[in-house]
């Protein structure tokens, strides 16, 4: 996910300080990167409804999950960006949506471990190993489409382009460990691999509300 809080899964957090002290973009710059996080949302709602229609039509509950897994991943480029050049209480709005969307993605993956536990899943190597090399290869259509802002040096669009970059080298692992952990011979890697995920988002979710929390408490003394 392109934007967010750092984390083990290699997102980061924008810094609601450094966006305000932060060098403004020219209008064309600021134009085009606007689009492009558009279009990015958009390719990732294209790719999830594709994924979600083939789990469908093939009844595979698991690459269902991958393609509803998107879905998370076109909110937070969608709130970035909306928010994306408006004042600081957009921001702090956009900062709980986005804390929201990662504590629904959390209980998603809790719920769906419970899913798999309670009516166990076939292994199908070839599906799972196809929705892992589209996340990779989605991860590096991400950093391609934003490697022109990469020398920008407004905060957010820093803060997007070095998550992005990041998320190459760990959705390339991240996916590998994970379809490692769908086929293997037992299941508890799997399960293993699921409360892992949830807490990632949880964690994330926690940091994003208590950064703002510690905010609202220094804001007196910043007047």
């Amino acid at each position: 996910m392109g934007l967010g809080v750092q984390d083990v899964g290699g997102r980061d957090e924008v810094d609601h300080d450094d966006v305000a002290a932060g060098s403004a973009p020219s209008a064309a710059v600021a134009r085009a990167y606007t689009l492009t996080i558009w279009a990015i949302a958009l390719g990732i709602l294209i790719q999830a409804v594709a994924t979600v229609v083939w789990a469908l039509a093939i009844g595979n509950a698991q690459l269902f999950k991958d393609g509803v897994d998107w879905v998370y991943d076109v909110a937070l480029y969608g709130i970035a960006a909306i928010v994306f050049g408006r004042d600081a209480r957009i921001e702090r709005l956009a900062a709980v949506a986005i804390g929201a969307v990662m504590a629904v993605a959390g209980l998603h993956t809790l719920y769906d471990l419970w899913d798999k536990i309670v009516r166990p899943r076939p292994i199908e190597v070839w599906t799972l190993g196809l929705a892992a090399a589209s996340a990779i290869v989605i991860a590096f259509l991400v950093v391609a489409a934003l490697w022109r802002f990469r020398r920008e040096q407004n905060p957010v669009i820093k803060a997007t382009w070095l998550s992005s970059r990041n998320d190459t080298i760990s959705t390339t692992g991240f996916a590998l460990v994970g379809l490692g952990a769908r086929v293997a011979p037992v299941r508890w890697p799997e399960y293993l691999f699921d409360v892992v995920v949830a807490g990632i988002c949880f964690q994330a979710t926690w940091a994003i509300w208590r950064s703002l929390r510690l905010s609202r408490q220094d804001a007196p003394d910043n007047a």
